[in-house]
């Protein structure tokens, strides 16, 4: 029988389709294996459904919701392909009205751009030179480095966000999905508040020179920005965008939080069951979920497949697991709103270093 059949391995290969969207989609009777060893539980694929699943992988990436895929699917083979058509033409027309409402909206949105007479004022300046600890300085950047864009789309992003005001360095990176805030002490700066974006290239090399217990100086100079190190340097041009409003980004509503044992919890996180994107949400791609719940005793539970609470939260593993490491705790607190709401992840010893992920929804 093996002979004849495709393992999961080589289904994905041919697909298109990943091992883990596999499972998830035969866990939701889309596309159920044509054999399930009874031993092993190893998922073996009729020649047939090769087809299938192209043809799954497909109207995925066209976004097709999934009730409509699985009628697609039943369709398909039939003589009768009148529903699959109606199926097809519902789903473009849907896009196309979305895009429709879209450029409408955005369309406004330029307009009351353009129409703004009083430009926020820059936060930019001539010169700045201030003192940094070097150890505070280099655990900021560890806590927030993971969470800087690669998207070229959007080169504001592309960076660290250095935000000088009175005698703290505020450090922030973002990529849409995920946002780290950490912060500084500084002495030496008495101006006003100053950003500058920070490429992230010149971020990992001011990094390199945070090997010791003294004090570096950073300054800013126009384009410029150098930070010293006693005889050493990084320095490099400043990325001429402006960074969005962070703070506005971190008022989350009140929610429940959570004290984990991070070695723990990342380990539950790691072998624990993980679900897939049912939106295309993050950069066009499926992701591995974890799916975690506050349990009745207020600990923090990694869900395991078919539990549906409807306080459950979903984010991206890989993300989370980033997360975990950059708080660089034994403990963090988790802290968990509405299943729409951020998941933020802070340490326990000062709520100025945290870390924000997005949800994902789950689509039923």
């Amino acid at each position: 029988m093996e002979s004849e059949m495709r393992s999961i391995g080589e289904m994905a290969r041919d697909s298109g389709l990943s091992v883990s969207a596999l499972r998830f989609y035969d866990g939701a009777g889309v596309l159920v294996p044509a054999w399930v060893d009874p031993v092993s539980g190893y998922r073996w694929y009729g020649p047939e459904q090769l087809e299938e699943a192209r043809l799954l992988a497909r109207l995925r990436r066209a976004g097709m919701p999934l009730a409509d895929i699985r009628l697609v699917l039943a369709g398909w083979s039939g003589e009768d392909t009148d529903l699959v058509r109606k199926l097809l033409q519902a789903h473009l027309c849907r896009l196309e009205l979305g895009l429709s409402d879209a450029r409408i909206e955005f369309s406004t949105v330029r307009a009351l751009l353009e129409r703004r007479e009083n430009p926020m004022a820059s936060l930019r300046t001539a010169t700045v030179r201030l003192a940094v600890s070097a150890p505070e300085l280099a655990a900021a950047l560890d806590a927030v480095r993971f969470a800087a864009s690669t998207d070229p789309e959007l080169p504001m992003l592309g960076g660290v966000l250095f935000d000088i005001e009175g005698e703290t360095l505020h450090v922030v990176a973002t990529d849409r999905y995920r946002m780290a805030v950490a912060q500084a002490g500084t002495t030496g700066h008495g101006g006003p508040r100053v950003q500058v974006i920070v490429p992230s290239p010149l971020a990992d090399a001011m990094r390199a020179l945070l090997s010791d217990d003294a004090s570096v100086q950073l300054t800013v100079d126009g384009d410029r920005v150098a930070l010293e190190a006693g005889d050493r340097q990084a320095v490099g041009q400043r990325l001429h965008h402006d960074f969005p409003d962070y703070r506005r980004l971190v008022r989350l509503p009140a929610g429940h939080r959570a004290l984990v044992d991070v070695p723990a919890f990342r380990a539950a996180v790691e072998t624990g069951s993980v679900r897939v994107s049912e939106v295309r949400e993050q950069d066009g791609l499926s992701c591995d979920l974890s799916v975690l719940k506050v349990a009745g005793d207020g600990t923090v539970c990694v869900c395991e497949d078919g539990d549906e609470g409807q306080g459950n939260i979903a984010v991206n593993r890989e993300f989370l697991l980033h997360a975990l490491a950059a708080g660089a705790r034994d403990q963090l607190i988790l802290e968990f709103g509405a299943p729409t709401a951020p998941l933020a992840i802070r340490r326990t010893d000062g709520e100025g270093t945290f870390s924000m992920l997005m949800p994902v929804r789950l689509e039923n």
